[in-house]
């Protein structure tokens, strides 16, 4: 029992770092420059636009408000634990267990959609630049330079790589200064790598998120039983004296003596 307790406690700190690293994440997906440069960008068959607005599991509420409301439920959670480990209350500790079910069952589909859609968030960034760059190219006194020197600037990157090494004009004047000569950070790369590491991020925080649900069921079923029956136990084999019997055993008394 007392096992059970501290490694409960533990856990609902660990689940609690959880809840506030999914919304932190939640807001630099949702809000963060390099994001919302892409997603801000308007052409018809801006994919990225439509992952970025919408959630994995629904079309009809953002992500950013589900890993809210994700991260409430994990707070709430380690908190319910937390006081139901101090108090060993039951009711405490249902819900306790509820909560990180609740959460286990919204983190499975985000993971599952997760694994099906690997490349899908790095492919439709990348095609967005690609359509920028080449409107850009074509056309010298489109709006569309200023938002390729955006994307340049944000990624600090310099267009795409050449096989011969050499820089053309509309690298020479969207670059930042001091990439236009060399022209070595290719953009689709750069947007590639940072990509790769964001979505490995989120990957290895889901899993460890889930890890921890399903830990926490665990715990909060054993410690649940563990509180019931212990109360059963503790009902068992106390007696109470009724008034009735004490003024019964009094008067018994009386006549006696």
């Amino acid at each position: 029992m007392r096992t059970t307790k501290c490694q409960l406690l533990a856990t609902s700190l660990c689940v609690m770092l959880l809840g506030l690293s999914i919304a932190a994440l939640s807001t630099v997906t949702r809000c963060g420059l390099h994001f919302t440069l892409i997603s801000n960008i308007a052409f018809e068959s801006n994919s990225y636009r439509v992952i970025h607005n919408a959630a994995p599991v629904s079309d009809f509420l953002p992500a950013f408000y589900i890993g809210i409301c994700l991260s409430m439920v994990l707070i709430l959670a380690a908190l319910l634990s937390s006081v139901a480990t101090v108090r060993e209350s039951e009711h405490l500790t249902a819900m306790g267990f509820f909560c990180f079910a609740l959460a286990f069952c919204g983190l499975i589909p985000a993971a599952f959609w997760r694994y099906t859609h690997r490349t899908e968030v790095e492919d439709s960034m990348m095609d967005v630049y690609d359509f920028v760059y080449e409107e850009a190219r074509k056309n010298a006194s489109s709006f569309r330079r200023q938002e390729l020197t955006a994307i340049h600037e944000t990624f600090l990157c310099c267009g795409k790589h050449s096989p011969f090494g050499e820089t053309g004009d509309i690298e020479r004047e969207t670059c930042p200064l001091g990439h236009a000569e060399t022209a070595e950070e290719d953009c689709l790369q750069e947007i590639r790598d940072f990509l790769k590491k964001h979505m490995d991020f989120v990957s290895a925080l889901l899993a460890v998120t889930i890890c921890f649900m399903v830990y926490g069921m665990i715990l909060t079923s054993f410690l649940w039983f563990s509180i019931h029956f212990s109360n059963n136990l503790d009902r068992k084999g106390k007696y109470t004296l009724r008034e009735s019997t004490t003024s019964c055993c009094a008067l018994q008394a009386d006549h006696s003596g």
